[in-house]
């Protein structure tokens, strides 16, 4: 079945083309990605699909009875809504009398007589039942809990740009429409958020177009790479290693005639320089397809292999030493007796949930705050050289190649060689005219791709990379990946790329929480397979069986270990696993009663009272339960 047709779509930035009379289309069960190098023209294709932007030509066409979807790279927000409003809006009957019901609860919590309210709630509890909704606002408070969003009647315009992301995520996944358009989804979520995100877009029969720069992800769950290169979309079936498979076939072919058009070209250009201006119309002809050649061979793709090892400051035996350390906010204890040293060539990962102390571990190292009690040692050959999430803001008035010498003219490399601010552009993929553009005009990657470039340079013998691959397209992640396998020194990195770590790391420091910092000697594969499996043998660990399980029991565990629940907190979960089920039952009971007490106002105000009252206290209880239990898988 036919959800989506592209036809000869063209869509130019000023003189540039982006691309030109592409065509392609999506099917229901399509698990398709749309990858291709920054400035290329990903997003614009998007969102050119999602009816966001124009092209100049083409079309694009749904199929009549389809609901489509879209989440936007930075999404449009309504900064008055609630987060609730926000993720349940949309003109599907479930959403509206969802909505109603949470409506009609909160005027009777600010006033409990509400006569008028009392008779609403008797309807829309009546419409919940026939529609089935309790399950989906139940639904609504897991998703956003998964999600780290908690407070429902939050305004969305208070939320930092990454918990609007997750809020418009959760708004996605709950309308749960049949074509998905999603640009870099797995952008401020951490593992674990993204193993649901993936557990989620696996299940059934979905279909949907991503843009990512998230390999894992790719390999994980896409069956159909759409390559965006040259203008023209290249379409790979498979997964990610299918799709490195199919574009080296291509570009050895490629590389295969630009080499045959070369040698022609010579040639050729030794024949016209021989030629007499007298012309014959043989050799007109021939200038002719001489110059057609030259044009080809003028725009043959160039090879974008990096070979970078630069020679950085030495490093002595003293490196970096944490001995008892212990560092907390208020009552939020970030280390814990701490103790680790690092050795020469450690190439360390740091892996742990969002909220467990990593950037404020960074920033230990680096001296930006200090420890509450306890060592660290440094030493004195020590030049640490520091990515943080933000990166290094280049200055927008200067040009790529200008902002780049103010660092350094040139850098020596390990065998003795010196390369240019220039040739270290090239080698970083600033190609053709854009060493001297304005860094203004670069795009969000490209100035991530060039301060990261800026900190390279400097030689640091010490690299702390923090979430480096964020908005960094796959060549520039590949040219990464190049430079840091040759990289001497020490390395130390968080990121939420798990293709990336896995390749580069060959230990971990988990943050369980609670001031609990894991080592783990193996490479970040090798951690979430233990992970993995340690959550497998848990999940077939026999239940405490229940007179009759909630809803809430229901819930997919995290795939990241935490820490141990306290003795108070395992008997909270073991008193919640016995209470929700009956509260569930009771609400059930009450429901129905509502229903037989007709016309008999009295009973209906006491009856509805006592549901609001309940579905308050489950709602709550939900909550609490998600806290506890990601604890403990």
């Amino acid at each position: 079945m036919n959800y989506l047709s592209v036809e000869q779509l063209t869509k130019s930035l000023g003189q540039r083309v982006l691309f030109e009379n592409l065509q392609f289309g999506l099917s229901k069960g399509d698990k398709a990605a749309l990858v291709a190098s920054n400035g290329k023209g990903k997003t614009t294709l998007l969102r050119i699909i999602a009816g966001k932007d124009t092209p100049d030509t083409g079309s694009v066409v749904f199929r009549k009875d389809i609901r489509v979807g879209y989440l936007d790279q930075n999404p449009e927000i309504d900064a008055e809504a609630t987060v609730l409003d926000y993720v349940l809006q949309g003109d599907l009957p479930i959403l509206k009398v969802v909505r109603d019901h949470i409506s009609v609860r909160n005027r009777l919590h600010l006033n409990s007589d509400d006569a008028k309210a009392l008779d609403d709630l008797s309807e829309v509890i009546s419409q919940m039942d026939s529609l089935h909704a309790w399950d989906l606002e139940t639904q609504v408070i897991r998703t956003l809990s998964r999600f780290r969003i908690h407070d429902l009647e939050q305004k969305v315009g208070s939320l930092s740009g990454g918990q609007q992301k997750r809020v418009a995520l959760c708004g996605l996944m709950i309308q749960d429409p049949d074509l998905i358009l999603l640009d870099e989804p797995t952008n401020h979520l951490d593992v674990e958020m993204i193993g649901w995100l993936e557990d989620w877009l696996s299940q059934g029969n979905k279909t949907f177009l991503v843009v990512t720069h998230d390999r894992y992800f790719l390999n994980q769950i896409c069956t159909r790479i759409l390559e965006l290169e040259d203008k023209t979309l290249y379409d790979h079936p498979g997964d990610y290693g299918d799709y490195l498979e199919g574009k080296s076939a291509r570009e050895s072919a490629n590389q295969s005639q630009a080499e045959k058009d070369q040698n022609l070209f010579r040639r050729e250009l030794e024949w016209a320089r021989r030629m007499p201006k007298a012309r014959t119309t043989k050799s007109k002809s021939r200038m002719d397809a001489f110059s057609a050649l030259k044009e080809r061979v003028r725009n043959a793709p160039q090879s974008e292999a990096l070979m970078l090892s630069m020679k950085m400051q030495r490093l002595g035996n003293m490196i970096l030493e944490f001995e008892h350390t212990h560092k907390s906010f208020g009552d939020k204890v970030i280390l814990h007796d701490f103790s680790y040293t690092f050795r020469k060539g450690e190439r360390t990962g740091i892996a742990g949930p969002n909220g467990t102390g990593k950037s404020t571990f960074l920033n230990l190292i680096t001296e930006q705050i200090t420890q509450d009690s306890g060592v660290i040692k440094r030493g004195e050959t020590l030049k640490i050289g520091y990515y943080t999430q933000n990166g290094i803001q280049p200055d927008d008035s200067k040009r790529v190649i200008e902002w780049v010498q103010d660092i350094a003219e040139y850098v020596e490399m390990e065998d003795g060689s010196k390369l240019t601010a220039l040739q270290l552009l090239r080698r970083f993929l600033f190609t053709e005219d854009m060493p001297y553009a304005y860094i203004h005009k670069l795009s969000g990657g490209e100035k991530r791709r060039l301060a990261l470039l800026g900190l390279l340079i400097q030689r640091p013998n010490f690299l702390i990379l923090d979430e480096p691959t964020n908005d960094l397209d796959l060549a520039t992640m590949s040219v990464l990946e190049e430079f840091l396998m040759q990289f001497k020194g020490v390395l130390l990195i968080v990121s939420h790329d798990r293709y990336f770590m896995s390749k580069l790391t060959d230990s971990l420091l988990v943050f369980e929480g609670e001031g609990v910092i894991t080592p783990f000697n193996g490479s970040y594969a090798e951690f979430m397979e233990v992970r993995k499996q340690e959550s497998v043998e848990k999940q077939n660990k026999p239940a405490v069986k229940q007179a009759e399980p909630a809803v809430v029991a229901t819930v997919v565990a995290p795939t990241i270990k935490g820490v141990k629940l306290s003795y108070k907190e395992q008997r909270e979960l073991d008193e919640l696993n016995r209470k929700i089920p009956e509260w569930e039952l009771e609400k059930q009971t009450l429901a129905e009663a509502l229903q037989a007490a007709g016309s008999d106002f009295a009973q209906v105000q006491k009856i509805a009272q006592n549901i609001d009252s309940l579905q308050a206290q489950l709602d709550a209880a939900s909550i609490r339960w998600l806290e506890l239990e990601e604890k403990t898988t």
